[in-house]
């Protein structure tokens, strides 16, 4: 990786799992009763073609990991978990009551937090009761993530029995020193593990998500957590800069200095280093920091053009709708986006009262549309096109003007009516769809909102 370009390209930058990202949401003109409405019409042009898709947020954890930018509620009380599972399904019911027919679930995932902080039996009582008064897609996917301290064989099989097939474990890093920077101990004996587990029992996704440019990482670091990753062969690996925002995610990212966070320099060294030693395992990179083998749906999905990107990160398939239950959850109707309120309290009043805990959201217009499909090409397929005049919007003249350095430095391909990111340019496609982002160059914030794209 040239040295120089990473000096030039990083920049603080989205991840780009929304547009508009979430700092430019209008949020004065959002109301509960414009998503209900954006919901159904998406709902009835979908569901029955395609299904929806759920996302549960499980907000609670033993111990706090430093390096986590996820809402979260920090307990060992399990006493939390029974009034959780039965608002979560109070908000799907008061959802359910919006739509005419049973909706068909395509995907289903748990996130966190820490998902198997719950116990297998309420993880059940959870799912049963999602699936109660739905219909299951033919070909759905369940996944959950899960914590390779705490992801028990009763997990496991809880799971796997109600229809996940999929999980993804949290590695980090390997490394001792690291792993007490983060606060996240957990040997490679407990990973390999729970990896075996799922096997055992059937799962046929196994995934890992490793970091690079956590405090005191070094790339020797790196090629231990690779070399040991590629003993296990997860199907598929998410391998992807740390996101050093305390500013925004408050003390819980200020456990360390930024001076024993690696130079940017380093990051990339890291990030390249990791690359090829998953390269020589047969591991292909299907879209930004993310990896699968040929085997993994994943990588089918790349492949065959169908891969898709929302909140929940890269997916196999995509749905127009997806749900999002439980606090700080964010569901997507394509034509809108809302976020549940953060407090756990605040939601749980909101339910007791028969209102749906959304506090804010934005709803697309016609342009925020256009520029959502282009950034999603480039995120998932590493091109966009403008050959209708769907795909035409009147700034685009601008934003192909500001991608011609990028063009000289070899990270992309202009054509008359097509733009394609180059293998080169792979790391930097977040600064690419940046130059399509017409809210952020209208508007550069005043202060930093989001991680640096290196």
């Amino acid at each position: 990786m040239n040295k120089s370009l990473v000096n030039k390209y990083n920049i603080a930058g989205p991840r780009y799992t929304s547009y508009p990202t979430v700092p430019y949401w209008d949020v004065e003109t959002f109301s509960r009763e414009k998503w209900k409405s954006s919901l159904i019409e998406s709902y009835n042009e979908s569901n029955s073609k395609e299904g929806i898709s759920l996302y549960i947020h499980l907000p609670f954890c033993e111990s706090l990991c430093t390096f986590c930018g996820c809402n979260k509620r920090i307990t060992k009380q399990h006493s939390v978990e029974s009034p959780y599972i039965k608002a979560v399904l109070k908000e799907w019911h008061l959802y359910l009551e919006l739509f005419d027919t049973k909706p068909i679930i395509k995907e289903l995932h748990l996130g966190g937090g820490t998902p198997t902080f719950f116990s297998p039996e309420n993880l059940k009582l959870l799912i049963n009761g999602i699936l109660k008064a739905s219909i299951l897609a033919p070909e759905y996917e369940f996944s959950f993530e899960g914590h390779p301290n705490n992801t028990t064989r009763e997990h496991l099989q809880a799971l796997y029995d109600v229809g996940f097939r999929r999980v993804s474990y949290g590695v980090q890093d390997y490394n001792e020193t690291v792993q007490r920077a983060i606060h996240r101990i957990q040997p490679f004996e407990n990973v390999k593990r729970a990896t075996a587990l799922a096997r055992e029992i059937g799962y046929t996704s196994v995934g890992h998500d490793i970091i690079f440019g956590l405090p005191f990482q070094t790339i020797d670091h790196i090629k231990e957590t690779i070399l040991k990753t590629k003993v296990l062969l997860p199907d598929r690996l998410a391998f992807y800069s740390y996101a050093h925002v305390p500013w925004i995610k408050g003390n819980g990212q200020r456990g360390f200095d930024d001076s024993n966070l690696p130079s940017a320099e380093v990051k990339r060294e890291q990030y390249e280093l990791g690359k090829e030693l998953l390269a020589e395992v047969g591991y292909h990179e299907i879209g930004m920091d993310h990896f699968a083998l040929t085997t993994d749906a994943l990588y089918q999905s790349a492949i065959n053009g169908n891969l898709h990107r929302n909140f929940m990160g890269y997916s196999a398939s995509k749905t127009q709708a997806m749900i999002g239950l439980g606090v700080s959850s964010i569901s997507d109707s394509w034509y809108g986006f809302a976020q549940n309120i953060k407090s756990i309290e605040s939601y749980y009043n909101l339910l007791e009262e028969d209102t749906l805990p959304v506090f804010r959201g934005h709803i697309l217009n016609a342009e925020d549309l256009i520029i959502r499909r282009h950034i999603l090409n480039l995120m998932c397929q590493f091109e966009t096109s403008w050959t209708t005049d769907y795909l035409w919007f009147n700034e685009l003249p601008d934003a192909i003007i500001k991608l011609k350095e990028m063009e000289k430095d070899e990270l992309l391909k202009i054509d008359s009516n097509k733009i394609e990111v180059t293998l080169k340019g792979r790391p930097f496609v977040r600064n690419i769809c940046m130059a399509f982002d017409v809210l952020l160059q209208r508007k550069k914030p005043e202060m930093q909102l989001f991680s640096m794209t290196v």
